[in-house]
């Protein structure tokens, strides 16, 4: 059993070394790094521009058509959601293939797609100071954010979920939590809630994901949490060492976050997203990126077109 362990620790020390490189690469402190593998241009969907549209009432679009250009906030470390290319500062992932579908809803050629990283505690004023036109990154509606920006969608329905190492057996969902070690980050709903709902098990907490990946591999923790969608993007890095158990244990609904006063923008987003929808785009964006990680494309959840705010 030792010179399995030891094995296998050698394997896994070799990995992380391999991971904690490429984040070097992409930049420290982020909350995951790239991929070994990412998205192939040859599958992604073909958005079709729509060159007639026109958006009034929308300041956001009024000014992002004036300067010529989008600028669209997104996350650049999440395995096949959003994640930035350290050496062609390209961006891939489900997440930004649904920003750059509805680019092309609004009328936006690709190359004038400026993808801009925005950390989450800084979206809400990222959007209310127009320093981006609307943000695409694993971004939780609820009411509380409501109160600050508006929200289209949602476009993907997320929930907590435990990623072990493929040899842990005993851990199948959060019941099996008391008496494990469980690392989130720190401050995080996801944290909160194990920390409410399943007190028997040991938190630790760091500002990054990667971090919690690291200390999963090598055996210093039991399990990471967070949204299912991440989890399965690490997942995929490593699928020799690393699953996805269990189901989700929250609803985590994905939105399109833009500015809170600009319902012709909210209201012309999940106009677009059905259309995405509906022509089939929404899933081979999704089989081209998150699909990589082995899951299978969900049905989208209903938009919701709540009121004017």
């Amino acid at each position: 059993m030792l010179r399995t362990r030891n094995t296998r620790t050698g394997r896994v020390a070799a990995l992380v070394a391999g991971l904690l490189l490429a984040a070097l690469a992409a930049g420290c402190g982020k909350d995951g790094s790239p991929p070994v593998k990412g998205p192939k241009a040859e599958a992604l969907p073909v958005y079709q521009v729509d060159t007639g549209f026109e958006l009034p009432d929308s300041r956001t679009w009024t000014k992002a058509k004036r300067r010529g250009y989008l600028i669209v906030g997104a996350k650049e470390d999440q395995p096949y959601l959003g994640e930035k290319d350290p050496a062609s500062g390209i961006y891939s992932g489900f997440d930004i293939e649904i920003a750059r579908m509805m680019a092309a809803s609004l009328g936006f050629e690709p190359q004038t797609i400026r993808f801009r990283t925005i950390a989450s505690a800084n979206r809400e004023t990222a959007l209310q100071n127009g320093q981006i036109d609307y943000y695409v990154g694993t971004y939780t509606i609820n009411d509380m954010r409501k109160k600050l920006v508006g929200f289209a969608g949602p476009y993907y329905m997320a929930g907590q979920g435990l990623l072990v190492r493929t040899d842990e057996n005993d851990i199948n969902g959060p019941q099996d939590l008391a008496g494990k070690t469980v690392c989130s980050a720190a401050g995080s709903t996801p944290y909160q809630r194990i920390a409410a709902d399943y007190p028997k098990a040991t938190l630790v907490a760091y500002d990054t994901y990667s971090i919690c990946v690291d200390n999963l591999l090598t055996y210093q923790v039991d399990a990471v949490t967070t949204d299912d969608a991440i989890l399965l993007g690490f997942a995929a890095k490593a699928p020799d060492e690393m699953k996805v158990v269990g189901k989700p244990f929250s609803e985590e609904p994905y939105g399109i976050g833009v500015p809170r006063s600009d319902n012709a923008l909210r209201n012309a987003l999940n106009d677009a997203l059905e259309a995405n929808e509906k022509d089939g785009n929404w899933k081979k964006a999704y089989d081209a990126t998150l699909g990589l990680s082995g899951a299978p494309a969900p049905t989208p959840p209903p938009i919701d077109r709540y009121p004017a705010t």
